[in-house]
């Protein structure tokens, strides 16, 4: 078997990957930083795994529709470095819309909620995959074919950028140069990511560049004054290894029973998540305008009191 340098580099990155890892596992046991179960670690490594099989099957499908499309590209780039320059942000942006659909569309989000079900933030809940995603996700990056990028290229640059999105799964960094913190996504912006708090849901979507999410105010700041909790507003009580995957589709099936017009049904497919016909849940932007009033009127009667 004869390895190109495409598989050296990915092979060297995972490797360098799983290095940090144990590290970050001795340094949490040394210093009894409590960061990792052994629990939550496992369930880890199992939707790892269950991402692994699908993505094997999906292989062929998703190599071939790449490649067909990539006949009908409108254009070609001759320049190799702007050639990977426009690759590498085209295709950073477009994950960014998947992963931004993923969280606004309760269907996608039944399959992306697997990510976020952890109350523990390490390198591993990086490997905490969305199961599913792999049938789907080579439709939100057929654009890059049809812009003149080879099927092995975009592929290619989906798994190093993937590889810096595992990197910023960590607690063990702090905040970096604010020209960093500004460009690209730091650990600091995607543990925001992955907080319940109601200030810090839905935000900092991007991968490797933050830059989206301040464009199309997504990006939220991590602050001292509210203390990020992880995980999901509501935990799962059966975490068992089919209910951690398929518990929000249980859901979603519930939610659309008891609506009682077609219409109903079909926003609970397509509406964010905490959307309801009566009113009994709220999605994440009514209730972050909510607690931005409270902190409003909060605010104003502290200013009043030292006034008076």
């Amino acid at each position: 078997m004869k390895f190109t340098g495409s598989d050296i580099s990915v092979g060297a990155l995972f490797g360098f990957v799983i290095v940090l890892t144990l590290v970050e596992m001795y340094f949490s046991y040394t210093h009894d930083r409590k960061l990792y179960t052994k629990r939550d670690t496992w369930t880890n490594v199992y939707l790892m795994l269950c991402a692994v099989v699908i993505n094997l099957g999906m292989k062929f499908a998703t190599f071939f529709l790449l490649d067909y499309c990539y006949q009908f590209r409108f254009f070609e780039i001759s320049n190799v470095w702007l050639y990977w320059i426009v690759l590498v942000l085209a295709q950073d942006f477009l994950y960014w819309f998947l992963h931004t659909v993923g969280h606004y569309v309760r269907f996608f989000w039944a399959m992306h909620v697997t990510h976020h079900s952890s109350e523990h933030f390490n390198l591993t809940t990086g490997f905490r995959s969305t199961v599913f995603e792999p049938l789907y996700r080579v439709f939100f990056y057929l654009p890059l074919a049809f812009m003149g990028f080879t099927a092995l290229d975009i592929l290619f640059a989906y798994l190093v950028t993937q590889i810096y999105g595992n990197l910023v799964h960590t607690r063990t960094v702090g905040k970096l140069h604010p020209w960093f913190e500004y460009i690209f996504v730091t650990p600091s912006h995607h543990r925001v990511h992955h907080a319940c708090n109601v200030r810090y849901l839905d935000k900092n979507m991007g991968m490797v560049l933050i830059l989206w999410d301040r464009m199309f105010g997504t990006f939220q700041e991590e602050i001292p004054e509210d203390e990020i909790k992880y995980g999901l507003t509501t935990q799962p009580t059966d975490t068992g290894p089919v209910n951690i995957i398929f518990h929000e589709f249980i859901a979603l099936k519930n939610d659309i029973k008891k609506a009682p017009k077609f219409t109903d049904k079909i926003k609970y497919i397509f509406n964010p998540p905490g959307w309801s016909h009566d009113g009994s849940t709220k999605i994440a932007k009514i209730m972050q305008q909510e607690l931005k009033e409270n902190e409003a009127k909060t605010n104003t009667i502290g200013s009043s009191l030292k006034v008076g």
